[in-house]
This record gives structure tokens, sequence and C-alpha cells, in this order.
């Protein structure tokens, strides 16, 4: 039976934690979420915890058991899907039984909806309506999907004692089998770009393969951030006979956690390069499907499969919700950070939640607290924060790394080590130290900033969930720390579900003013701010390369700015707000335009 979504939006993966029981919490309405399974050690606490509070068995998955990284999601998993379906046909023998209830849910689906519509047409109509309606909600409503997400980047390798175990107990690989081996029939979201050997061993497994009817129980979903990038990945998996269901475009800048910048392509020219090229994209992934899929004696869709296009990053308003995907033919929006502030939907701390609620803009940065090397979005003030700077001050920088799972530098230990360890920090700190005397006073606390900014991610972006539900914290405090996208400045409320719907869908602001800025001019902000740091910050012998890069960077940055001010010119979405718009974008052009690159 084909699923009709009843939503236009998803909410993607947040941190470790964040959505690590959304599906629990929301599926039951239609809405669909995405796990993070990168912390097994998480995931096998929050199964004990589930398993308890709704009465199911439950084993502990210790590491000594084989392949234990797997079991323990892989059971997880399961159990999530068996809590799903359970609370999802409570909610229907509820809507059945109860009109208010109905109603209410009504209340939650967009006013464009025909189910909404054929809802309310049985509620006017009347007769028989008990029968008729339980009809009409077994034909029509269908849980939300339960997705995993997985970061290509950690796929560390494991050790038994000294010996160096099979690539596929590799983190990421482990995951993944894990996933694949579940009783779920959704979908893996790979993001933090290409890991081919990682994307290889998606051919182990049956799911991700067509059947007879051209289903596929398993689909793949790739987090990119431009057109370029999603046909090198959507063809490297074609060619091993993998389809990717969706392309998951994210704001380079404008999300959480992690930022993957662009080469200055602004968020509406990348939607608009796949809204022109989706065909493209689609005929080629077909056709280099076909061939692997005749070489593997497989069975053969006549027709290419589906592909669905989605967004997310740093939306904020029912009118940028309803124009994306509108212009753009998206399948759905991703909305992330604000959903921290819905206790209905994400695992956070009532202290954090508090935290969330009364940042403000300049609260939320980029920060260089990643072991990763790559930016992180974060706020300032956390609990992380706050420890991590109190063990610098007594001379104890760095984490007791119980977990690894970013102990990927190689450079002091074959078996890898985190760059947020003390172990790490204290080597880097001992080299700082030799060279005092040759470093000026404020080139060392530069460089002692950079050795002891890391934050332990691994315990940090854990901590919300044990601490919402009272689980007990073991080892060195990391306090908490949190990922939003800096949207989450103008929204300063906890808020009902239903509320949070309201606001996607009708139009009913949540936000906590009206000089919110429109989320593409809030993200060629932060280009053009980006823009200015790699120029400001840069050291040493600049290149050839160097130059054409961030020549490239500023030419494609203009280039949006022009697409944006005739989009602006022609839409009748923002009539309200485009001569502001209009000169923020003129602003941020002139902006750029004062940046001098060196030697050009």
């Amino acid at each position: 039976m084909t699923k009709t979504p009843l939503h236009t939006f998803h909410i993607p993966v947040m941190g470790l934690a964040y959505t690590i029981d959304s599906p629990i919490r929301v599926a039951q309405y239609g809405i669909s979420s995405v796990i993070s399974i990168a912390d097994d050690e998480l995931i096998e606490k929050m199964r004990n915890f589930y398993s308890t509070k709704f009465n199911f068995p439950y084993e502990e998955i210790t590491q000594k058991f084989h392949d234990y990284r797997a079991e323990r999601i892989k059971s997880y998993l399961n159990l999530v899907d068996k809590i799903v379906k359970e609370k999802f046909e409570n909610f229907k023998t509820e809507l059945t039984e109860s009109k208010t209830a109905l109603e209410n849910f009504m209340s939650i689906l967009p006013n464009t909806s025909d189910i909404k519509k054929g809802f309310q047409n049985l509620l006017d109509d009347g007769i028989a309506f008990k029968e008729n309606i339980q009809n009409y909600i077994e034909t029509h409503l269908f849980s939300g999907e339960i997705d995993v997400n997985i970061m290509t980047k950690l796929d560390k390798d494991n050790f038994a004692k000294n010996e160096q175990l099979p690539t596929e107990f590799n983190d990421a690989h482990a995951a993944l089998r894990g996933f694949a081996n579940s009783n779920l029939e959704s979908s893996v979201v790979l993001s933090a770009g290409m890991n081919p050997r990682l994307y290889s061993y998606f051919e182990n497994f049956k799911d991700f393969f067509p059947n007879e009817k051209n289903e596929l129980k398993k689909k793949i979903i790739l987090k990119v951030s431009d057109f370029r990038s999603a046909m090198i990945q959507g063809n490297f998996l074609a060619k091993k006979g993998l389809w990717v269901s969706e392309y998951r475009i994210e704001s380079g800048l404008n999300c959480g956690g992690h930022a993957f910048a662009t080469d200055g392509l602004l968020l509406g020219t990348i939607l608009e390069e796949f809204k022109q090229k989706k065909e493209q994209l689609v005929q080629s992934a077909h056709d280099l499907m076909i061939k692997a899929l005749q070489a593997k004696n497989q069975p053969i869709p006549e027709n290419p499969l589906e592909i669905k296009i989605t967004v997310q990053g740093g939306v904020g308003t029912a009118e940028e919700h309803e124009f994306l995907l509108d212009e753009y033919k998206v399948n759905s929006v991703g909305w992330g950070s604000p959903f921290l502030l819905v206790p209905e939907a994400t695992s956070v701390d009532q202290e954090t939640r508090d935290l969330l609620m009364n940042a403000k803009e300049n609260d939320f940065y980029l920060s260089n607290i990643s072991p990763l090397g790559v930016p992180f979005n974060t706020l300032k003030g956390t609990t992380n924060e706050f420890l991590k700077q109190k063990r610098i001050h007594e001379n104890k920088a760095g984490s007791s790394c119980p977990k690894k799972f970013l102990a990927l530098s190689k450079e002091y230990d074959p078996h890898g080590i985190c760059t947020a360890s003390k172990k790490y920090q204290d080597i880097k700190l001992g080299e700082l130290e030799s060279k005092k005397d040759i470093l000026s006073d404020s080139e060392f606390e530069k460089s002692k900033i950079k050795i002891t900014e890391k934050s332990c991610l691994c315990v940090g972006l854990a901590n919300a969930s044990y601490l919402e539900n009272d689980i007990k914290i073991k080892g060195q405090n990391q306090g908490v720390v949190i990922c939003p996208g800096p949207n989450l400045a103008y929204f300063d409320q906890e808020v009902s579900i239903k509320e949070m719907l309201q606001h996607i869908y009708q139009g009913k602001s949540i936000l906590r003013t009206n000089d919110r800025p429109h989320v593409f001019v809030k993200e060629l902000k932060m280009y053009v701010d980006y823009f200015r740091n790699e120029i400001e910050t840069v050291s040493g012998e600049i290149t050839t390369n160097q130059l054409k890069k961030w020549n490239t960077f500023k030419a494609n940055i203009l280039e949006g700015i022009e697409y944006y001010q005739n989009l602006f010119s022609s839409t009748f979405y923002f009539k309200n707000e485009e001569e502001k718009i209009k000169k923020q974008f003129d602003f941020y052009k002139s902006e750029l335009n004062a940046i001098q690159i060196p030697n050009s």
C-alpha cells in the first residue's frame, strides 16, 4: 500500500540524544523523525529504560557479547518499532472513539491535507460515524517513519587488545549492520560526506535492493549540501545497484551541529539547481543501477524508483515553510532546533531547555569545539563549557574519553586518540610549553586555547537523555553539550506539539520577535561572516589554490545575492517584508565587496 505522508515536515537528527526516542514520542501522529545510532552505550541504556516503562523483558547486551554494538542497535530499533506500533494502534482507537481527540488531531494537520478534508467530510456527514471513521483511519493513517542517522566520518577502527578487528566492526559499519538487521522498514540518513568503504558495505544487505514488486524494504537518504555532491554520491551507489530514495539538502552553515560550509553556494541557488536538474539526477542513477542489478541477477525496476528532495536548516515561519514547498517543489521541510523546546518531541533536560529559552542571538555561535575539526554550531553557557573551563583553570584540561567514538587522530597512537582527551591535550600542551621561549605571550595563549577548546561531544551530547530520564551518569562530569542552529534565537518558550505544528502550518506564531531575519538572509549573513573570518585569520603563505578558492567563494555568494534579488521581485510570498529583505541583500552585498582578498 502506498503511504501518503500526513505531514510536510520532518524532525532531523539532533545530537546523539535529542532525538534518540523522538519516534516513540511523535510517530503516532504521523511525524517522521531520525534517531542517531552512533552511541551504542546510550542506546542500550534507553532500551533498558523503555523496556521497563512499557513492561517488555530486558536482557543487557554487554561488551562481552560478540558484535555487541550492532546487536545493541538492532535490539533498540526493534523495541522502538514495537512501541510505536502499539502506540499507533491505541491512538487509532482513541480517534475512533472520541470526536474531541479526532478534532485535536485534525488541528495539527496541514490545511491543504486531503486526509484532513476527508475527516471533516465524515464529521459533517455524521452517518455511521464510528464505522466510517474506523475504515477511513485504517486506509489513510500511517505512523511516522523511524529513520536513523549514521555520520559517515564516525567509522573508527576497533581493536581486540592490540589486534585490529575486520572492517565490518568499524563503528559506522557496525551501526549500519544493526539497522540493516532490524525489523524496521525505513531509511538510513547518511551525513558528513562520502565514505566509499561504508557505501560498498551496503551491498551485503538485500533489504537495500528492490524486490520483485519494485519495493525497497530499507532506503537510503543522503544529506547533501549541493547538487554536485548529490550526483557523485548517488551515482557511486547506483553503480552498486543501490538507490538513493531522498536527497536531504541542508544549509551549509544555518543548521545545528556540525556545519559543512559550501564554496559560497547559498541555499536558494542550490534548491533551484535541484529543481531544474532533478530528472538528470533520477535518470543518471536509474541507468547505472539497471546495469549493476543486471550484473547481480537482481530484480530490475522498469521505471526509475521515487526520489524525494527535502530541505532543512534555519526555517522558522509558516510562510517560509509554504514557500519552500511551493517554489522548489520539495517533498518535506526539516524543522530541527525549534523542537528542542517541545518536551513531547525531544529528549532535553530542563536546565538545558531553560538555557535555550533564555538565549539571545549572540549566544549562538559557530565554534571550534568539535574534535572532528569541523565548525560546530553551539550555545554559550552550557554546563559542559563551565566544567571544561574549570578543568583548564585547574591545569587538568581534557576529557577522560570513556567512549572513544571520536578517537580518530593517529598522530600519537595507532589505535586512535581523541583531540578532546586529556591524553592528547597533555602531549600537545607539553609540546607547546617547550616552545614558550620562542613564542609571544599572545601566540602562546592562542595556541593553548586551540588545544584545550575541544569538548567531549560523545558524553556531552548524550547526557541530556540521562538527566531527563534520571539515568545514572558514570565517570567524569562532562555536563551537557547542546548543538542548536542559530534560528533558535528567535524562539523563547516551551510549547506543546500542537502549538508547534500550528506555528508551522497555520502561522499561529510562537516567535519571540517579529524582527527575525528571513531564512535566506540569515544564511547569507553567516556566509559573509564566515568568509571575512577565513581571510582575517589566515596565517602563513597564501597559495594560488587558496586565492582561487576565495575568489570562487565570493563569486558564488554574489551570484546567490543576484538570484535572490530576482526571486523576491517575482514571488508573491513575503510581500510585507519585500523592501526590508531587498535592503538586507544590498547591505550584505556591500559588506562582502568590502572584504579584500589578499594579493588579488
